[in-house]
């Protein structure tokens, strides 16, 4: 039980701090628009494009795939998970943009969408499947094939939603973009994985800061932009407060249809455990980059990703309950005595 404990107090510490330094970023952009901009003094748009960059050569580098091959045997697990990622996720998020639109802006219904097509996270992921003694291997083979598939499916569902409601998007320079900022750093990291592969390993605590530093660069440039051009002003406070409730219902309805699909499926409890978890999350990590490829000099960008970011803290918040919760159960069976102490 104490170990329960200390695992979601470091999770807790975690999703506190990261959410302190976003708000932080944020409340400057607000109160100071012109530094921060894409073309601004810092030059930003610049600075987050390199980083973008840099954050998936890491990823590259940093994949195994000896665990990939360890958890591909699971077919019906990773089947289900890429459905609920691509496929229910996006019916659900077409389904809102419809019953929504005469109530919210296109904006904000169309970040709607796009949270619901992102895929699924890697680190928090394989993290609380971990902390509540699911199958880690089926976890990281998910999460990190939803994020290769993503690279090519998410401009697709967007160019398709987008192209229905009369507007357009230039998917060939979306993908274009995808694949330079992406994918081929992504390959070049696997290609020097032998080389630097074990050094990573080692140096986890830098890569995920520069993860999280560049998320929050781009966080702070797109509210830079957002602010700049007005955006909030067009705008009632209600409207971020439904963001809020559109994001908590889409991930009750999400959790509850994940937990009882896999139970009627006879998946395991281990299986069960990664099926709802991976098939669950949206990844900010991926999701703030894309955003800034696929909707490159969109005034409203800081709106088009605050579903994602609600979404992404809510997320964090709730599954690290249930993967306590998850976690006592397995105690339970395991020593009573003990997961009463």
């Amino acid at each position: 039980m104490s170990r329960i404990v200390r695992n979601l107090k470091k999770l807790y510490d975690l999703i506190d701090g990261f959410v302190l330094v976003m708000l932080t970023a944020i409340a400057i952009a607000l109160a100071a628009p012109q530094l921060g901009t894409g073309d601004g003094p810092l030059h930003l748009g610049v600075v987050t494009s390199l980083g973008v960059a840099l954050v998936f050569f890491l990823h590259g580098a940093a994949l195994s795939r000896d665990k990939l091959v360890a958890g591909a045997k699971h077919w019906r697990l990773h089947v289900f998970v890429q459905v609920f990622t691509y496929v229910v996720f996006p019916v659900v998020g077409a389904l809102l943009m419809l019953s929504l639109r005469n109530t919210l802006p296109a904006d904000l219904l169309l970040g709607v969408f796009f949270l619901c097509a992102l895929p699924s996270t890697v680190s928090s992921s394989v993290a609380m499947t971990s902390m509540a003694r699911g199958n880690v291997s089926g976890a990281i083979f998910n999460a990190t094939i939803s994020g290769l598939i993503g690279m090519l499916v998410t401009p697709l569902l967007m160019g398709l939603v987008i192209s229905a409601s009369g507007a357009s998007m230039p998917l060939g320079k979306a993908l274009t973009g995808v694949a330079l900022q992406l994918l081929l750093p992504f390959a070049l990291g696997q290609l020097l994985r032998p080389l630097i592969g074990n050094w990573l390993a080692k140096k986890k605590h830098i890569t995920n800061k520069i993860d999280r530093g560049v998320i929050v660069l781009i966080v702070y440039s797109s509210f830079c932009d957002a602010t700049a051009e007005g955006l909030w002003h067009q705008y009632q406070w209600q409207t971020i407060g439904a963001v809020m409730g559109i994001a908590a219902v889409l991930l009750f309805v999400v959790l509850g249809f994940t937990t009882l699909t896999a139970r009627r499926l006879g998946f395991s409890v281990e299986d069960e455990i990664t099926a709802v978890f991976c098939g669950s999350k949206k990844s900010l990590a991926n999701g703030i980059p894309m955003a800034k490829i696929l909707f490159a000099g969109h005034p409203a960008l800081g709106l088009l990703v605050l579903p994602l970011m609600v979404y992404h803290q809510l997320q964090l918040i709730v599954c690290s309950v249930i993967a306590s919760r998850y976690a006592n159960r397995d105690a339970l069976l395991e020593d009573p005595a003990t997961a009463r102490a």
